[in-house]
């Protein structure tokens, strides 16, 4: 009884001092570029240039039916399953965008490749594809994001814009920063794209 009492304990530090050091790590994790271009109470413009993305089209209808499969799809590729065999770097966040026609999740490739130096992914539902230079509005949220939490800060970000006569176009999208096992520190974001000059 006590050899189990001193097991459990031993094993509570264990996950206390992984949770107190994995921030650390993941924060050696290359993150998407961005310019913060204006800051408002709840919200932010940011301007996010051209990337290049693997992405995995599905028919899902919510964020839950989409990540099971778009994450199995995407790390298979940049886990070795190219043309090359070759392993690629996690980068963050993880983007995925929901809708009632397609929906897509995408992983940003690092930034010392380039559509042309990737390898072809064994797997044809994963397309490689630069995206435009483009304007966002973004939310912030902390947390184990749940499908109602998107959506409530979606209507958040959206009644914001509209307070801040902001226009904006296309799919609200949710951006998740960080592994599954991370329990603390937790950062999601909603954003959209919007009708921006500086």
């Amino acid at each position: 009884m006590k050899l189990m009492i001193k097991f459990c304990i031993g094993m509570i530090v264990v996950f206390v001092l992984f949770q107190s050091f994995s921030p650390m790590s993941i924060n050696t994790t290359e993150e998407q570029k961005y310019k913060v271009v204006r800051t408002y109470e709840d919200f932010e413009i940011r301007f996010y240039p051209s990337t290049v993305i693997a992405t995995f089209k599905s028919d899902a209808k919510t964020y839950n039916d989409l990540s099971g499969p778009g994450f199995q799809k995407l790390a298979g590729y940049i886990f070795g399953g190219n043309e090359a065999n070759m392993k690629i770097s996690m980068t963050s966040p993880v983007h995925m965008d929901v809708s009632d026609s397609v929906s897509t999740m995408s992983f940003v490739m690092p930034s010392e490749y380039t559509k042309k130096t990737l390898p072809k992914p064994n797997d044809t539902s994963v397309n490689i594809i630069n995206t435009e230079d483009e304007y966002v509005a973004a939310i912030r949220f902390s947390g184990f994001a749940t499908d109602q939490d998107r959506k409530d800060y979606t209507k958040k970000l959206q009644d914001l814009l509209k307070e801040n006569s902001i226009n904006s176009f296309g799919h609200y999208r949710f951006l998740g920063y960080d592994p599954p096992y991370q329990m603390r520190d937790r950062r999601n974001e909603i954003v959209v794209t919007v009708k921006w000059k500086e």
